[in-house]
């Protein structure tokens, strides 16, 4: 969707306090200071105590997704996803070597705040668990909040269980938080997360968390972040100096400025998304009454049961037509 009205704005500011940062040679492998000790503010607002040097600032989240892969993965490594789940996350984890395991996303009451009875559990828990006794994987990847594709929310309840169980197993944990801010059904003003982030209090070494200002604020803007342990950011950092070297100091500004005015930025940004939301949902119970079409209550994706194993012909229809539409 469009950039919100207040992003301009933000990048003039951040032009006028880039000249103190002229002098040096631009190359923060780690991220700008400023912007690091901003990242950590939002994660202690959020409920999850957070110092910069618990954070790497990277060039969007499927940059911090890649790092975290090429970092903690060899060649036959398994890791465990939700099935279905994002589809460039799974390449980044393929690309580094790893066999995936899946486990089912969940369907039941979304978690955030219910209303939502579907036939379907949701997060299984106790086979998450038991995967991760029986295929020992390096690592986990899972969208907690508004997951794409399917907008399931984890409960509290699930979320303590993943860190439980992560610990039990000592197997690092990434939970892809760029969705978190787009709560679409709640207070539009809200600051906070739905739920409580899936770091917790952020004493576990083993739950990594991945933002993205691509998605809270807007696409063109390529700046991500990972939180996690001081010594996870450090061997981080050696590994995305073979990729990028440091992020672009204007765009690291920017986002300092927007997340100092994230408040009514991401309140623009939720009121667009759902008037966006509502008109494709309505429009296809019109037209496709036949399918059937959960309103999610946030993210960005709408998962839809054709009723019949058609997906793929209706992706390269849809392709002929300009229309781009990613099959399950």
């Amino acid at each position: 969707s469009a950039a919100p009205s207040g992003l301009h704005a933000a990048y003039s500011r951040a032009l006028e306090r880039l000249p103190e940062y002229l002098s040096g040679g631009g190359y923060e492998p780690y991220g700008l200071g400023v912007l690091r000790e901003a990242l950590a503010d939002h994660h202690t607002r959020r409920g999850t105590p957070t110092t910069p040097d618990e954070v790497l600032v990277t060039t969007g989240a499927q940059h911090a997704i890649t790092t975290l892969a090429d970092t903690l993965l060899g060649a036959g490594d398994r890791a465990v996803v939700q099935s279905p789940t994002y589809y460039h996350a799974m390449e980044s984890l393929r690309r580094a070597g790893a066999r995936l395991v899946p486990v089912p996303v969940g369907r039941g009451d979304r978690g955030a705040r219910g209303g939502h009875d579907h036939d379907a559990p949701g997060f299984d828990v106790d086979l998450f668990d038991s995967t991760l006794r029986q295929v020992a994987p390096r690592l986990v990847y899972l969208v907690p909040d508004f997951h794409n594709p399917t907008a399931y929310t984890l409960t509290p309840e699930e979320r303590a269980g993943v860190r439980d169980a992560a610990a039990r197993h000592r197997v690092t944990v990434v939970g892809d938080e760029t969705l978190t801010d787009l709560d679409l059904d709640g207070d539009p003003d809200a600051t906070g997360p739905v739920v409580e982030p899936l770091a917790g209090d952020g004493t576990s070494p083993y739950v990594v968390t991945v933002g993205s200002a691509s998605k809270s604020f807007w696409g063109g803007l390529r700046v991500g972040w990972v939180r996690a342990h001081p010594d996870l950011v450090a061997r981080l950092a050696r590994t995305r100096q073979s990729a990028d070297i440091a992020t672009a100091v204007l765009e690291q500004l920017t986002v300092v400025e927007l997340l100092d005015d994230a408040p009514a930025v991401l309140a623009e940004r939720r009121r667009t998304l759902r008037a966006q939301r509502d008109l494709l949902c309505g429009l296809l119970a019109r037209a496709l009454p036949q399918w059937r079409v959960d309103v999610p209550e946030g993210g960005l994706s709408l998962w839809v049961d054709l009723g019949a194993p058609v997906a793929q012909a209706l992706a390269a229809a849809a392709a002929a037509e300009g229309v781009l539409v990613n099959a399950g």
